[in-house]
């Protein structure tokens, strides 16, 4: 039976479901002079409007993607534009890493130098840092580059990419994948070694700047600068 206070009731549930519907952006970085206004991860809301001045720049990701926002002036803080939606799923898939196929390498020189990892839970031997991960199984390594095989050491461990192949199996039984478990990976040769140090998080948030958000409370710079690059 209809009546007046099941209408209102009603009516406010689908009021509180609009409003959340507005999400918070979250700062990624900021610099100028009013970069102490804005830290990394302050949350403002997609509504709202922010005052800089000249020098500044401040990059927000918000649901709708990464934006840099600089220059003397008002600004809102979302903007219209292509949405990023499935840019995000396809970098934050969590699937069983011994289950990925493996991917060729296409471009060599600077097109390779310049290109970034495509799943936000991948290890990239030629970096160190904190590496936050929500499952395990997901964990796999990638490099840059690719073209020629190359056998890199982690702790006392040997892994080996074949020709043309960037991302291989990260080998969870000879490496466990745990809070705070720390590697160091020594590029083949003789060259650089980075350090890498496993952060674990409860989930992944759903939402782009809540990761973001995330990513910054527990100090994952490397993966956070992925997710800002991907979502630009």
């Amino acid at each position: 039976m209809f009546s007046i206070k099941s209408f209102s009731i009603s009516l406010a549930l689908a009021g509180a479901a609009v409003a959340g519907a507005a999400h918070a952006g979250v700062v990624v970085s900021s610099s100028g002079p009013s970069a102490g206004q804005f830290p990394a991860g302050k949350k403002l809301d997609d509504n709202a409007s922010i005052t800089l001045k000249a020098g500044d720049t401040v990059t927000v990701l918000t649901g709708g993607g990464t934006r840099v926002i600089k220059g003397a002036g008002v600004h809102r803080v979302a903007a219209a534009g292509e949405s990023k939606r499935s840019t995000f799923a396809v970098l934050t898939r969590q699937r069983s890493a011994q289950r990925v196929r493996t991917g060729a390498v296409r471009g060599t020189g600077t097109a390779a130098a310049a290109e970034r990892s495509p799943n936000l839970w991948y290890v990239d031997v030629s970096r160190s840092g904190a590496m936050c991960v929500a499952s395990p199984d997901a964990v796999r390594l990638w490099r840059p580059g690719g073209q020629t095989a190359a056998t890199y050491t982690i702790g006392s461990a040997q892994v080996v990419f074949a020709e043309n192949t960037r991302d291989v199996a990260w080998d969870a039984a000879a490496m466990p994948v745990t809070d705070g478990a720390s590697y160091s990976i020594a590029a083949p040769d003789g060259g650089s070694t980075n350090v890498v140090n496993f952060v674990m998080l409860d989930a992944v948030p759903e939402e782009p700047e809540d990761l973001a958000a995330r990513l910054i409370e527990k100090g994952c710079t490397n993966q956070l600068e992925l997710l800002t690059s991907a979502l630009s």
